[in-house]
């Protein structure tokens, strides 16, 4: 080890005295034999050169406005590896049929074969960061180990950095862990053995182990891989760990009332975009801690501080604030899109994109076909930016609240073309975790596989659970229980169709928004339906012609909000059998679907009608 550690790295271990951290990188250095180690510290230097690193390695290439870097993924490298992202699970436990696992001796045998001298003529980085505020009850050391650059640099904009946190923890072994190698590159510099791209969640020693890939969302350990370590966490120890944006809501402009929400909506179905209406503020777009206060509210803290989002279809008339922080100088790394003479171009950015280029598959024209026969597109459907949320101008300060903000509501989401309507507040606490369970979606191209089939999706984390589905759901009912003051759930649609179209704009989530916030303060009236409250036609009226200058018709309102009862009941069917098959769901779900499904029956016996017009069920 002497060797590829010196003593200026060597000295920077050593001065956190804490020997679980020493034990780990000398294990992995004698596993994956690189040829130079070096220690990150949150020294401005360091992080200097992790970005220095990146460029020299042509991981990354620097584009025309300063401070912006390109990354390529391979071409088969584009999206999270659900199949080959496995819990590793002890003889003897069982965890829901859902979830992806491989018995624990069998992963770990293969796994530390794989990275035996994987990494040889390689420079290993140890970094540090903390998931959550620094020291603050939210915060969780975490310890990355990647032969990536990019993988280190995107982490140091992603996340806080928690070298002091280690120092703090003095000796204790209270921490994450992510090893991660890119293996063996092609001539592109990209992964080369993906046959072999494994993703392996330990919760026994809180690590996970993740070789042959770069697409983030695989090698990024702190981001969804943390998510499932921090799951297994706050099942243990009675908080919650979301798939969820925070966002302060600001009905009145910045300096008057704000709102806090939360809300889980799956990979590419408004989330970030929703907490990014204008007008509102940031604090996260993926990932939340949430805890119990001891005044009985929930408090909420953005495990991140920086934003991986999905850079499609993002405009300057859609998405304003973050096209400007894509098209103006700060730190930001774009990947997989598509570039022209240093300047980055991407699917739906409101302008015609150039008919060749370099992109994810290398050397573009117009028409080329890929080696899986398909027509490449000028950019991936799926390619990202990566960008720090304290370059956004809509930043919420309490970003780094060591105490969190506190939750007034939480939103569920997802991509539903035929039967929810456009926004559902819930009946109750309990009423709204029954939504957030028996969320559906259909897929888009942020995992690998066939876009457009609807599954379920409970909760937008059913990616990422790694206890039984049936001790999530309880975990929620009872964290409402605990709380004197629960936040409000609703849920939103934003891609209902007729006849192949949208029926709202994108622009349209504001309304919806200010809504719900005026609904938590009490101030509009709502229509009770089967499947909770709905908005009344006027307040949705003054609120399009408020904020949009635009008339909201009758025609669009009955479209957007009438109950689908078929559709309703069929999904409830879908769902019951989904937790049928499941250990220890809680009676209280199944009272939830038994009641939804009566109302339901009861509404289209009423009204004698299988889609039942808002208009019908109120004003």
């Amino acid at each position: 080890m002497d060797n590829v550690l010196n003593d200026i790295n060597l000295s920077k271990l050593s001065a956190l005295k804490n020997e679980h951290v020493s034990n780990i990188v000398e294990k992995y250095i004698r596993l994956c034999q690189p040829a130079k180690v070096t220690v990150i510290t949150d020294a401005k230097e360091d992080i200097d050169y992790v970005r220095k690193l990146a460029i020299q390695n042509k991981e990354e290439s620097p584009l025309a406005i300063e401070g912006h870097t390109i990354h390529f993924d391979g071409y088969f490298d584009q999206a999270r590896d659900r199949a080959n992202t496995r819990v590793l699970l002890p003889e003897g436990e069982k965890l829901s049929k859902s979830i992806n696992t491989i018995d624990r001796e069998t992963g770990l045998s293969e796994m530390m074969k794989l990275l035996d001298g994987i990494m040889t003529g390689k420079e290993m980085l140890v970094c540090f960061f903390c998931l959550g505020p620094n020291n603050s009850k939210f915060s969780i050391p975490a310890l990355q180990i990647t032969d990536s650059a990019y993988v280190a640099h995107s982490e140091t904009i992603l996340y806080r950095s928690g070298y002091k946190d280690f120092q703090d923890l003095n000796g204790s072994d209270e921490f994450f862990h992510f090893i991660h190698s890119a293996g063996e590159l092609d001539e592109n510099g990209n992964s080369k053995n993906i046959a072999q791209r494994r993703i392996y969640i330990d919760l026994e020693e809180e690590r996970i182990l993740t070789v042959n890939n770069q697409y983030a969302g695989n090698s990024v350990g702190l981001k969804k891989l943390a998510l499932r370590l921090a799951i297994s966490k706050a099942n243990r120890e009675g908080w919650l760990c979301e798939h969820m944006f925070i966002m302060g809501v600001h009905p009145t402009g910045p300096n008057g009332r704000v709102t806090y929400f939360a809300g889980a909506f799956p990979s590419a179905c408004g989330k970030t975009s929703t907490a990014m209406i204008p007008g509102q503020s940031i604090i996260g777009d993926d990932i939340a801690y949430i805890r119990a206060g001891e005044d009985g509210v929930a408090y909420a803290a953005n495990v991140e501080q920086g934003i991986f989002g999905i850079i499609r279809d993002i405009n300057p008339t859609d998405d304003p604030v973050i096209y400007e922080a894509l098209t103006t100088p700060r730190e930001l790394i774009f990947s997989n899109v598509l570039i022209v003479d240093g300047t980055p171009y991407w699917l739906g950015m409101g302008k015609e994109l150039p008919s060749a280029g370099i992109n994810f598959s290398g050397e573009w024209e117009e028409g080329k076909v890929g080696s899986d026969g398909k027509e490449v597109p000028p950019a991936h459907p799926n390619a990202r930016y990566t960008i720090g949320i304290n370059e956004l101008e809509n930043a919420n300060p309490n970003l780094h609240h060591p105490d969190g903000v506190p939750l007034s509501a939480v939103i569920y989401g997802g991509r539903d073309s035929d039967t929810n309507p456009a926004v559902v507040e819930s009946l109750s606490w309990s009423h709204g975790v029954f939504i957030g369970a028996a969320l559906e979606s259909e897929t888009t191209s942020a995992t690998i596989g066939e876009e457009g089939i609807r599954i379920h999706d409970s909760m937008a984390n059913m990616d990422f659970l790694v206890i039984p589905l049936g001790t999530y759901i309880t975990n929620h009912f009872k964290f409402g229980e605990v709380l004197d003051k629960p936040p409000k759930i609703f849920s939103t649609n934003y891609f209902l169709k007729e006849d192949g179209k949208f029926l709202n704009e994108k622009v349209d989530k504001k309304v919806w928004l200010l809504w719900m916030e005026g609904r938590v303060h009490s101030e509009y009236n709502a229509i009770e339906t089967p499947i909770g409250y709905i908005p009344r036609y006027p307040d949705l009226k003054s609120l399009f012609s408020q904020i949009f200058d635009r008339e909201y018709t009758k025609e669009e309102y009955e479209k957007q909000f009438s109950i689908r009862v078929t559709k309703l009941l069929e999904r409830l069917e879908r769902i019951e059998k989904i937790y049928n098959q499941e250990d220890d769901v809680p009676k209280v779900f199944h009272r939830h679907i038994a009641q939804q499904r009566k109302r339901l029956n009861e509404a289209k016996l009423k009204h004698k009608k299988d889609v039942i017009s808002p208009f019908d069920l109120g004003e």
